[in-house]
């Protein structure tokens, strides 16, 4: 059996992971168990899906069965989602590429293992996404731009032609990455900023109208 064919479990019961669930359920693709401690049965979405309880109950499949979907959400500073993947990863399952099918990604594109494309991004030729990064809603990677591992480019953010990030990059809705500007590893860029100079590793950037980029130090 192809990875195509084979069937998902959805890691997660929150809002990101209802978001996938709805994309995977609309190109028809089967989804066999949802694993979340919490009531997932408020979200329209995952009535009917069968429920695990804890990350270990995964054991009912084996990794050569099923795929996994890292519906973990990704906030700035937090590192769970990185280490649910390790998790299952340690276990020997892989994880499963989601593209939107409103999502435009050329056909000259990289896409490591996990990377999750939402409805209505953007990513252009020339273009490499990292494992388990998110490009989400409306998001634009312009082309030959180079995306880290563990990434997260939230709804409406535009990163320009050349941009290049390292792991663990959280830029905020609707902020601007001009061409050729490099982001290091575990910054922040804050929602509706535009950058136009390199960002250190693990520092926390945002601009405001008419006033210069701000940067403070990310305990």
């Amino acid at each position: 059996m192809s990875n195509l064919e084979l069937p998902i479990v959805m890691i997660g019961g929150g809002g990101h992971a209802s978001v996938l669930t709805d994309i995977l359920l609309e190109k028809g693709r089967e989804i066999v168990a949802v694993i979340s401690p919490d009531d997932i049965t408020q979200r329209d979405v995952f009535v009917g899906l069968t429920q695990l309880l804890e990350d270990a109950d995964i054991t009912e499949y084996s990794p050569s069965d099923v795929l996994l979907v890292n519906g973990i959400g990704m906030m700035p500073k937090s590192s769970l989602r990185e280490k649910v993947g390790i998790f299952f990863s340690q276990l020997g399952y892989r994880f499963e590429t989601v593209i939107a099918p409103t999502a435009h990604v050329s056909s000259f594109v990289s896409l490591a293992e996990g990377s999750q494309i939402l409805t209505q991004a953007v990513v252009q030729a020339g273009v490499e996404i990292g494992a388990h990064s998110i490009i989400n809603t409306a998001a634009l990677v312009e082309h030959d731009s180079i995306i880290g591992q563990h990434n997260h480019i939230a709804p409406r953010a535009t990163l320009c032609g050349h941009v290049k990030t390292h792991d663990n990059v959280y830029i905020g809705a609707g902020a601007t990455v001009i061409q050729g500007i490099e982001l290091g590893k575990g910054c922040i860029v804050g929602a509706g900023s535009t950058i136009v100079k390199d960002v250190d590793s693990h520092t926390i950037t945002f601009t405001k109208r008419n006033q210069e980029t701000k940067l403070v130090g990310n305990d």
